[in-house]
């Protein structure tokens, strides 16, 4: 098992509201990104949110346009845990929503492969 492990997809109807959480079972070092990701069947992973922390406080969040004002990423430091706070979702949220996180270089982006851990990815499904 990997250091990302994530839990609390669920389905829900649309204009409802789900949170994910994400829990790093070991230390990942002082600087680094974290991301959330999603993958819908048929389609490509994409990136949906991302924050990089700074001795574990967190900078200024990055989202996706196609979630912006509906979804909130954040962490709790002591708790080593990334959140992913949804709301008004809508039927094409629907997906596999992953964490990730960059530990091996700087780089602070939407890009899957810029990632070197992941967790075992949570479903979520948003019905109309």
């Amino acid at each position: 098992q990997g250091p990302l492990v994530e839990s609390g997809g669920g389905s829900v109807q649309a204009g409802g509201s789900l949170r994910l959480s994400c829990a790093a079972t070991r230390n990942l070092g002082n600087n680094y990104c974290l991301g959330w990701f999603r993958q819908a069947p048929g389609k490509e992973r994409e990136g949906v949110a991302r924050i990089y922390l700074i001795y574990v406080r967190g900078g200024t969040p990055y989202y996706a346009d196609s979630v912006k004002g509906r979804f909130t990423i954040s962490q709790d430091n002591a708790k080593r845990t990334l959140f992913l706070q949804m709301n008004s979702l809508k039927p094409e949220d629907t997906a596999i929503y992953y964490c990730a996180a960059a530990t091996h270089s700087s780089r602070c982006t939407l890009e899957p492969r810029d990632y070197n851990y992941w967790g075992q990815g949570t479903q979520v499904t948003v019905s109309s």
